[in-house]
């Protein structure tokens, strides 16, 4: 193993003692993790906040407590493990899957890492894999955008929101956003948004959707709001579209009659999950490319709605439920 010798003996950690709410999370002074085989030591800038990570909290995702919180970071590797060869001793890297991510020192597989370019800075990587590289699957693969889709955005004020705005446009789409409030309606005006619909103001969002598209239907809806908007969007789609259930910040969608498909006009839906589209080292590499490759350019930006200190990770996740924020949320290790 490769490290820097000056690496404390522990450094604080986001516990998760026992599933529940955020008032479980502990900060916690944990043994600084020594690189495995085929891992990296990287001494975190920022680790990104995401609802996986209270899926996880909750227990809606099963794992076993105690763990360390958080998927998402970006940072300067410190120490290699056996058998690494792509990654040296100050590469700036990120990654979007590495469970144990907030806390100041991560030990991440190094299948999951990508490298940083030098003209994207550390907090911007590191807010932009778990939601860029999701939005960037979404308007590629799991509903190929082309010129003339008209795409429904729910939460487009919202981190992935806005990365989905400004790709599905990059991509020759139309889109029609929906938000909460008149403030981050406009927030997605800024992003690209041709349409926008504030859900808390009308009765009928479906019918909405369908006045501005003069009764024709989305092609597809990336819904990451999951239960309270979920009847709407179906409603909201063209026959043969696509619903993309890709989240749940309102709570997990409850099971439905399949039947609603068909009077729908033989519609879809998916539970797409990041895993299934970086499946391989060489296709998380290759969206990455692009998606860094976007930001530099200018194309896509990408908001940080927040940097919160590690001690104050309850108050950054409860902002985050509430969704009382735009953009991305960092921890700041």
């Amino acid at each position: 193993m490769t490290s820097d010798s000056a690496l404390p003996e522990s450094a604080p950690a986001l516990v998760v003692p026992r599933h529940g709410g955020s008032d479980v999370l502990e900060v916690r002074d944990e043994p600084t993790p020594e690189p495995g085989e085929g891992q990296v030591l990287v001494r975190v800038a920022a680790a990104g906040v995401n609802f996986i990570d209270v899926y996880q909290r909750e227990g809606v995702y099963p794992i076993d407590t105690p763990f360390v919180a958080g998927n998402e970071g970006a940072g300067e590797v410190v120490a290699v493990g056996d058998g690494v060869s792509d990654v040296v001793v100050g590469d700036r890297v990120a990654w979007g899957q590495g469970l144990g991510s907030a806390r100041a020192y991560a030990a991440v597989d190094t299948t999951n890492v990508v490298h940083v370019p030098a003209g994207i800075e550390l907090e911007t990587a590191a807010a932009a894999m778990l939601q860029g590289l999701t939005a960037h699957y979404l308007a590629t693969s799991t509903y190929a955008v082309q010129q003339g889709t008209v795409a429904l955005v729910h939460a487009a004020a919202g981190g992935v929101g806005q990365l989905l705005t400004q790709m599905v446009k990059l991509l020759g789409g139309r889109v029609i956003a929906t938000a909460g409030s008149e403030e981050k309606l406009a927030t997605a005006r800024e992003r690209g948004a041709d349409e926008t619909i504030n859900y808390a103001e009308v009765d009928d969002l479906a019918a909405a959707v369908c006045d501005v598209t003069d009764g024709r239907g989305v092609d597809v809806v990336y819904d990451g709001v999951g239960k309270d908007t979920f009847e709407a969007s179906l409603g909201s789609l063209r026959p043969r579209g696509l619903l993309v259930v890709y989240g749940a910040a309102s709570g997990q969608v409850p099971p439905f009659d399949l039947q609603e498909l068909n009077k729908g006009g033989s519609l879809y839906v998916t539970r797409p999950t990041l895993g299934a589209y970086v499946a391989t080292p060489e296709e998380l590499r290759a969206r990455a490319s692009e998606l860094f490759g976007w930001i530099e350019s200018g194309d896509v930006e990408v908001t940080i709605g927040g940097r919160y200190p590690l001690t104050d990770a309850r108050t950054a996740y409860d902002d985050l439920e509430g969704r009382r924020t735009q953009g991305k949320l960092l921890l700041v290790p």
